[in-house]
Protein backbone atom coordinates (compact mmCIF):
# COMPACT_ATOMS: atom_id res chain seq x y z
CA UNK A 1 0.00 0.00 0.00
CA UNK A 2 2.85 2.40 0.82
CA UNK A 3 4.43 1.76 -2.58
CA UNK A 4 1.19 2.62 -4.38
CA UNK A 5 0.78 5.80 -2.32
CA UNK A 6 4.34 6.81 -3.15
CA UNK A 7 3.77 6.24 -6.88
CA UNK A 8 0.54 8.27 -6.81
CA UNK A 9 2.22 11.16 -4.96
CA UNK A 10 5.16 11.04 -7.35
CA UNK A 11 2.82 11.10 -10.37
CA UNK A 12 0.89 14.06 -9.00
CA UNK A 13 4.04 16.03 -8.24
CA UNK A 14 5.58 15.17 -11.61
CA UNK A 15 2.39 16.27 -13.36
CA UNK A 16 2.38 19.68 -11.75
CA UNK A 17 3.54 22.46 -14.01
CA UNK A 18 6.60 24.35 -12.98
CA UNK A 19 6.60 27.92 -11.87
CA UNK A 20 9.25 28.81 -14.39
CA UNK A 21 12.14 28.31 -11.99
CA UNK A 22 15.64 28.49 -13.36
CA UNK A 23 16.17 24.81 -12.56
CA UNK A 24 13.49 23.62 -15.01
CA UNK A 25 16.24 22.63 -17.44
CA UNK A 26 16.66 19.38 -15.51
CA UNK A 27 13.21 18.30 -16.70
CA UNK A 28 12.94 20.05 -20.08
CA UNK A 29 15.77 18.99 -22.32
CA UNK A 30 14.02 19.87 -25.56
CA UNK A 31 12.13 23.01 -26.43
CA UNK A 32 11.09 25.04 -29.44
CA UNK A 33 11.76 28.70 -30.01
CA UNK A 34 13.89 31.17 -31.93
CA UNK A 35 17.25 29.63 -31.01
CA UNK A 36 16.05 26.16 -32.00
CA UNK A 37 14.67 27.48 -35.29
CA UNK A 38 17.93 29.27 -36.12
CA UNK A 39 19.92 26.18 -35.18
CA UNK A 40 17.84 23.91 -37.42
CA UNK A 41 18.10 26.41 -40.30
CA UNK A 42 21.87 26.68 -39.97
CA UNK A 43 24.37 24.87 -42.15
CA UNK A 44 26.10 23.19 -39.20
CA UNK A 45 26.62 19.45 -39.73
CA UNK A 46 25.91 18.48 -36.10
CA UNK A 47 22.43 20.04 -36.06
CA UNK A 48 19.46 17.87 -35.25
CA UNK A 49 16.01 18.53 -33.79
CA UNK A 50 17.15 16.95 -30.52
CA UNK A 51 20.33 19.03 -30.23
CA UNK A 52 18.68 22.28 -31.33
CA UNK A 53 15.78 21.65 -28.93
CA UNK A 54 18.22 21.04 -26.09
CA UNK A 55 20.07 24.27 -26.89
CA UNK A 56 16.73 26.11 -26.87
CA UNK A 57 15.92 24.64 -23.45
CA UNK A 58 19.22 26.04 -22.15
CA UNK A 59 18.40 29.41 -23.73
CA UNK A 60 15.00 29.43 -22.02
CA UNK A 61 16.75 29.15 -18.65
CA UNK A 62 19.51 31.71 -19.20
CA UNK A 63 18.29 34.24 -21.78
CA UNK A 64 15.36 36.63 -21.97
CA UNK A 65 13.31 36.82 -25.17
CA UNK A 66 15.29 39.88 -26.22
CA UNK A 67 18.58 38.11 -25.52
CA UNK A 68 17.40 35.17 -27.61
CA UNK A 69 16.54 37.48 -30.51
CA UNK A 70 20.05 38.97 -30.35
CA UNK A 71 21.65 35.52 -30.16
CA UNK A 72 19.67 34.32 -33.21
CA UNK A 73 21.58 36.89 -35.23
CA UNK A 74 24.82 35.07 -34.43
CA UNK A 75 23.70 32.11 -36.53
CA UNK A 76 23.36 34.35 -39.59
CA UNK A 77 26.35 36.59 -38.81
CA UNK A 78 28.93 35.00 -36.48
CA UNK A 79 31.04 38.16 -36.66
CA UNK A 80 28.22 40.01 -34.86
CA UNK A 81 28.96 37.91 -31.76
CA UNK A 82 32.56 39.15 -31.81
CA UNK A 83 31.37 42.75 -32.15
CA UNK A 84 29.03 42.38 -29.17
CA UNK A 85 31.71 40.65 -27.08
CA UNK A 86 34.22 43.44 -27.74
CA UNK A 87 31.74 46.30 -27.41
CA UNK A 88 32.25 48.95 -24.74
CA UNK A 89 28.51 49.32 -24.13
CA UNK A 90 27.41 48.22 -20.66
CA UNK A 91 24.31 46.56 -22.10
CA UNK A 92 26.47 44.45 -24.42
CA UNK A 93 28.75 43.48 -21.55
CA UNK A 94 25.76 42.40 -19.46
CA UNK A 95 24.32 40.47 -22.42
CA UNK A 96 27.64 38.73 -22.99
CA UNK A 97 27.73 37.52 -19.39
CA UNK A 98 24.25 36.03 -19.79
CA UNK A 99 25.16 34.60 -23.18
CA UNK A 100 28.29 32.96 -21.74
CA UNK A 101 26.19 31.40 -18.97
CA UNK A 102 23.83 30.10 -21.66
CA UNK A 103 26.70 28.57 -23.64
CA UNK A 104 28.07 26.89 -20.51
CA UNK A 105 24.65 25.48 -19.62
CA UNK A 106 24.00 24.28 -23.17
CA UNK A 107 27.36 22.51 -23.24
CA UNK A 108 26.57 20.71 -19.97
CA UNK A 109 22.94 19.89 -20.82
CA UNK A 110 23.37 18.87 -24.42
CA UNK A 111 26.56 16.87 -24.25
CA UNK A 112 25.94 13.60 -26.01
CA UNK A 113 22.58 14.62 -27.53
Amino acid sequence: MRAISFVVVLAVVAGCGGGGSRSDYRVTRMASGPISDACISSDRKARSPQLCGCIQAAANVELSNGDQRMAVGFYRDPHRAQEIRQSDRASHEAFWKRYSAFVDRAERMCKGV
